[in-house]
């Protein structure tokens, strides 16, 4: 039993190098279309007149879209397979993603925005559902760091290079329209990869022969089973809904810093290219964090605890910040609050599977996803309406403090329900 067990884990370690650094690609190419709006904004909003409010509703209005799309798509995914459907998603966001170089207003601003949410919607979740037809729950936490680290990779990648694009000037269009033309490109081209080399799942992965499908399928079967399987069993669990608060709470973190962070820096007196170079900072400390919750996680099975401590450390980093004194204590705030949010955000994702399974797994990351998605509207709205109220970023940053230390309170209120059956 034991070398059947061990010679599935060396299958399944074989296939993560496989899947993995093209789903990891594949997700910094979203997150950079997600979030390039942050850059964009440093010569965009002057080029186009926008407020510090319009520029946040419409930067955060692409939730909507995600939010409307979201269920659907990961139940479309389930039924056509994920091969198809998630090469589908990437093909159509980036070309919606390239076209927002041409946006000429607000109108047109959070139209492209509001496209771009419903294009992309399902992408994320459709990956954590199909995270559950490779992986055992036992090494999950760690799959998931690994996937979550393309966000702040994404922001590393895309700091300087989006701050570089920014003075770009050629054939009548500016910089900020050149960098959302040309960070489009690579998506499409995952998507066409994704075509190829993504298998629905590991009954139809070409690189595994007969007798490896059949050892990962059993290793997987040997999984502690979920107490919910089906789609209404899953709308009538309360504990589905009542995750939809942390979750709501850490994606609040996690946009609010995305799509301002910035500005924040370049209101401290840099130029842009100063601006790029620092915003890598707090994400390449983020990934130390990022991996050691991940790790520990796995190691302890403590799901919701590492999610609550993870949130206080992004809740401390956003005080630290708030309380500022100088340049390089505001960010030493940043790093915190990036290591704390992107830490909580691929903790948070192993806690559903915990009582979930099959199609209720299916709803269940989409219907949470899509509703705690909205703070990515409501955060960013809010930082813009609090900045443009009070001429200050504090008060937006104290906001994030108080969300954070809500979502880790309300895991902690939670985790005693996960191992027993709804009532």
């Amino acid at each position: 039993m034991q070398n059947s067990k061990s010679e599935a884990d060396a299958i399944l370690r074989r296939a993560a190098w496989r899947l993995v650094p093209l789903i990891l690609f594949m997700y910094v190419a979203s997150f950079l279309n997600r979030v390039n709006v942050g850059f964009a904004a440093l010569t965009m909003n002057q080029d186009l007149g926008f407020t510090p409010e319009i520029y946040g509703i419409g930067a955060g209005i692409f939730f909507w879209g995600y939010f409307l799309f979201e269920l659907p798509s990961n139940l479309i995914m389930e039924k056509v397979g994920a091969r198809l459907w998630l090469a589908r998603i990437m093909l159509t966001w980036a070309v919606i993603s390239g076209a927002t170089a041409f946006v000429q207003g607000p109108y047109s601003f959070y139209l492209v925005r509001f496209l771009l949410g419903l294009a992309e919607a399902g992408f994320y979740p459709g990956i954590l559902l199909y995270f559950t037809y490779w992986f055992p729950s036992a090494t999950r936490a760690r799959i998931l760091a690994i996937f979550c680290a393309g966000i702040p990779i994404s922001n590393i990648i895309g700091a300087p290079l989006s701050a570089w694009l920014l003075g770009l000037e050629a054939h009548g269009l500016h910089g900020w329209q050149w960098m959302y033309i040309l960070e489009a490109i690579p998506t499409f081209g995952l998507g066409l990869l994704a075509l190829w080399a993504l298998p629905d799942n590991p009954a139809k992965a070409h690189f595994l022969n007969a007798r490896e499908k059949e050892i990962v399928l059993a290793r997987l079967a040997a999984d502690e089973k979920p107490q919910v399987h089906g789609l209404k069993e899953m709308l009538r669990d309360w504990r589905v809904w009542a995750l939809i608060i942390p979750d709501f709470c850490i994606v609040f973190g996690i946009y609010s810093l995305g799509l301002w962070m910035p500005q924040m820096i370049q209101a401290m007196g840099y130029t842009n290219i100063e601006t790029g170079w620092i915003v890598m900072i707090p994400y390449l400390f983020s990934m130390l964090i990022l991996w050691v919750m991940g790790v520990s996680s796995d190691r302890t099975g403590k799901r919701a605890l590492h999610f609550s401590l993870s949130a206080l450390i992004a809740a401390a980093g956003y005080t630290v910040a708030a309380i500022g004194g100088n340049d390089a204590i505001v960010i030493a705030g940043f790093c915190l609050v990036s290591g704390g949010v992107y830490a909580g955000l691929s903790t948070f994702w192993t806690v559903p599977p915990l009582f979930l399974g099959g199609t209720a797994a299916a709803g269940a990351f989409a219907l949470i996803n899509s509703f705690g998605n909205l703070s990515g509207f409501f955060g960013p709205a809010a930082v813009g309406w609090l900045r443009q109220l009070t001429g200050d970023y504090r008060a937006g940053l104290w906001m994030c403090v108080a969300v954070l230390v809500l979502g880790a309170l309300s895991m902690q209120l939670l985790s005693s329900s996960f191992t027993r059956k709804p009532q």
